[in-house]
């Protein structure tokens, strides 16, 4: 038995995907190329960006496609810092992905720039008010804010049609990687200036993903080469990875709300049965509005990792926060900036549910977790002692 509860880690990749994968991977040319069949590459390549576009609410000529969501990330922040040398503060939230965070801190340590942290409430959204403070004392510093659109291990969504408008004229970066085709997201709509978005999580390949960027906003870029995807992300295209972007999208779109009220169904069945098996149990993924799927609970007395370590013995895959920190021994940032103890936060799991989970396998979890829980205690307890 195999029960996989980490579809915000990666999503499996769909079957539309795999169709147009395969497809493209039959073809062989440089999208850069002259020749007839370099010509045809980029003709797929282009046709991709348009109809990926439209799902966005972009024009095509803002997809700038690159290799990771952690790319377009660093692209966005050290682009925006680089391009306004006489602005060095960065605006984020204490909860953001590393991709974020870890961008900033190396341009706080090699670039002299300034970082500001947005502190959290207890719902998981940022402090509005905080950000209106900030912005109306050091607007002339400060090169970008970037503010996730929904949070990986909460799934709270956040007011990022607000951040832009108490922005004005500073460029507003989301994160949109967890939101983009399962809650609605439009560029044009939210007014945001940059926007991240990755295709293994909503049913694509691993390796592509898209920073969405303004007309007429040029970034310094990271790569130089060959002058790709204006010129701000030289490298020749990954054909094949970019169409199975496309197609997985457009099937996520298309499905969106029947997937939602699916997913969204399956976590508050195992939420409202979780907390009858164990009472003790809080639930801190509790914002609404919210992603379907996310389900972030801390059991007391016991230890992540050996919470994860006895799932996996029965089959059942799950995560202590982002899968792009794993392995790194320390509780998650997300949930201290949240108000958790560090020990709160230590005895806490990211259960994420997707389309292809059904009632069944949640049953059967919940038949399973109380032992692995009561087990988990046990070594935590021997651990204490030792």
């Amino acid at each position: 038995m195999t029960i996989y509860l980490d579809h915000a880690a990666t999503a499996p990749i769909n079957g539309a995907a795999i169709e147009a994968l395969n497809a493209q991977m039959r073809k062989v040319g440089n999208a850069s190329s002259l020749h007839n069949p370099g010509r045809s590459i980029r003709k797929d390549v282009e046709d991709a960006r348009h109809a990926l576009s439209e799902l966005v609410g972009a024009a095509p000529s803002e997809i700038i496609f690159t290799g990771s969501g952690t790319e377009a990330n660093n692209l966005a922040i050290k682009g925006f810092f680089w391009q306004s040398p006489e602005r060095n503060v960065i605006v984020t939230s204490a909860f953001e992905h590393h991709a974020i965070l870890d961008p900033i801190e190396w341009l706080v340590e090699h670039e002299s720039a300034e970082q500001i942290l947005i502190p959290i409430t207890r719902a998981g959204l940022i402090d509005l008010d905080f950000l209106k403070a900030v912005v109306a004392s050091r607007a002339a510093e400060i090169a970008v804010i970037s503010i996730m659109h929904s949070n990986n291990e909460l799934g709270a969504i956040q007011p990022i049609a607000e951040v832009v408008n108490i922005a004005r004229e500073i460029p507003v970066h989301t994160d949109a990687v967890q939101s983009f085709g399962k809650v609605e997201f439009n560029f044009d709509s939210l007014g945001v200036t940059a926007a991240t978005i990755s295709a293994h999580k909503v049913g694509g390949p691993l390796g592509v993903a898209a920073l969405i960027l303004k007309r007429g906003l040029d970034l310094t870029p990271i790569l130089h080469g060959g002058g790709q995807e204006r010129e701000i992300r030289s490298g020749t295209l990954n054909a094949p990875a970019i169409v199975a972007f496309t197609a997985a999208a457009q099937d996520a779109i298309a499905n969106r709300e029947e997937n939602f009220r699916k997913v969204r169904h399956l976590r508050d069945y195992f939420i409202s049965r979780l907390q009858v098996i164990l009472p003790d149990v809080r639930i801190n993924s509790i914002s609404d509005p919210a992603l379907p799927g996310i389900l972030n609970a801390t059991f007391p007395g016991t230890e992540s990792d050996a919470l994860l370590l006895l799932l996996d013995t029965e089959g059942i895959s799950a995560s202590a926060g982002s899968a792009c920190s794993a392995g790194v021994p320390r509780p998650s940032h997300v949930l201290m900036a949240l108000g958790l103890s560090e020990s709160d936060a230590d005895a806490s799991l990211r259960l994420s549910i997707g389309t292809t989970n059904t009632e069944k396998e949640i049953d059967q979890v919940l038949a399973i977790l109380p032992s692995v829980v009561e087990r988990a205690r046990n070594a935590f307890v021997v651990s204490e002692l030792i």
